[in-house]
């Protein structure tokens, strides 16, 4: 067996149609963001870390966003997807430990849920499901209000 570790980033501009998704999980029902998909920041970066680990390259090679088939997709479904891929080139998730950057939109009320949700599409009990969040102190686009991003490290076994 093989451990491998995955890394995955997403990031988008608020704006576009609310609710605010994270995991799956409605933290802001006032705004919303910019996004061929729903724009879920958490599922996309978590994702592409599962992507990462599996060795199957990115979200983009595999639901490319000039493709009107992702339109207004949600998002858990795609990381669904991902984690039968992962599965089916022989990769199992260990842990997800999961960042949101955002100087206003608060995580604690939704950790729990989120976690859960992550477990869930995952394989994983929630206890091997790290949700964090962090603010960039007013520096940047994150600290200026005008988007949110999120980075993801998922450890998965090969073989």
């Amino acid at each position: 067996m093989t451990v491998r570790v995955g890394w995955g980033m997403d990031a988008h501009r608020f704006g576009g149609e609310p609710p605010l998704l994270l995991a799956g999980v409605v933290a802001d029902s006032g705004r919303g963001v910019e996004a061929t998909s729903d724009g879920d920041v958490v599922a996309h970066a978590v994702a592409d870390a599962l992507l990462g680990a599996a060795g199957l390259g990115d979200l983009g090679t595999h639901f490319p966003s000039d493709d009107a088939r992702w339109r207004d997709a949600d998002s858990m479904e795609l990381l669904s997807n991902v984690a039968g891929m992962a599965v089916a080139a022989g990769c199992r998730v260990m842990g997800l430990d999961v960042t949101v950057i955002a100087q206003t939109v608060r995580v604690a009320p939704h950790r729990d849920a989120m976690r859960s949700a992550l477990a869930v599409r995952l394989g994983l009990d929630p206890a091997d499901v790290s949700v964090k969040a962090t603010s960039t102190d007013r520096m940047g686009f994150t600290g200026r209000d005008e988007g949110i991003a999120a980075v993801a490290v998922v450890t998965a076994v090969r073989g």
